[in-house]
């Protein structure tokens, strides 16, 4: 549904709901991308209504015109990847379907997700070391514009940093990849050529995340962050930033953001803040 042809619908709702819309811009493209400001405060009512007509749908409601951020810190798994890392590493390890249904869990909200991820790296002692690369060389692939976001914000002057519950083991060279300046995770322990069932180190959750968004945008002179992310852990994250981005994200993790993108793929960001059409200055 392209949302630009549902705009006027869509305004007299939201002032019907008592929210006054201080600016509406449809952007081009296959399915539309709509930019909603209103006042500080009014944006509950506005997710509401927009989720109501017009979900999914690709968008970012903010009460100012979107400025480029400073730093954008994000979610790797099923996010600036296309798969969940631990559940193709468990492939190899001939345990997928098991580990797979607690990380869905996990993601829904649903488990702790310490205790989740405890015990998925467990099940995994024994595995040859050698089975992350080749996850690496067969499985891993980038989300479809996950390099163009990257290098954009970079090129306009922002702090990439990649957050993950994941593993270092294969974050290091995704952020190599695609561009990120930091990469925060978690280790696998290896001894002797075998994975352990341990980790190394403190565990990198929901709340290691909010933090590194915090303290970046802290230290930048409490710049304009982004954030993106599609599960429950990333929730803090989503909420601490002025732009959270839930991409193609479960429930609970969409609903908790003040953007989401459900149709696009990661350069829709882009045109949600504005700088796919170089509309805002650097």
């Amino acid at each position: 549904m392209a949302l630009s042809a549902h705009l006027d619908g869509v305004i007299r709702a939201v002032e019907a709901s008592g929210a006054k819309v201080l600016g509406a811009d449809p952007l081009p493209g296959d399915q539309g991308v709509l930019q909603l400001m209103v006042n500080d405060g009014e944006a509950a009512a506005l997710r509401g209504v927009i989720d109501r007509l017009l979900s999914p749908s690709d968008l970012l409601i903010t009460d100012h015109l979107p400025q480029v951020p400073r730093v954008f810190v994000s979610d790797m798994d099923s996010t600036m990847i296309g798969q969940e890392c631990i559940d193709e590493l468990a492939d190899f390890a001939g345990i997928k379907d098991q580990i797979a249904a607690i990380t869905e869990r996990a993601m829904q909200g649903e488990l702790d997700f310490i205790a989740a991820l405890t015990e998925r790296v467990q099940l995994l002692a024994g595995l040859d070391e050698a089975a992350i690369q080749q996850c690496l060389d067969e499985r891993i692939r980038d989300m479809p514009g996950a390099a163009t976001l990257v290098a954009t914000l970079k090129a306009h002057g922002c702090e990439t940093v990649l957050v993950t519950g994941g593993f270092h083991q294969f974050a290091d060279p995704v952020a190599q990849r695609l561009g990120f300046e930091r990469v925060v995770g978690n280790r696998l322990a290896v001894e002797q050529g075998k994975l352990t069932g341990g980790l190394v180190g403190d565990i990198v959750d929901s709340a290691v995340k909010e933090r590194v968004l915090r303290e970046c945008a802290a230290a930048a002179g409490d710049a304009h962050s982004l954030a993106t992310g599609d599960g429950a852990n990333d929730i803090p994250m989503l909420q601490a930033a002025h732009y959270g981005v839930a991409y193609h994200a479960k429930p609970k993790a969409r609903a908790a953001a003040n953007g989401a993108v459900d149709f696009g793929d990661l350069t829709s960001v882009l045109r949600l803040l504005g700088l796919a059409e170089g509309k805002w200055a650097k």
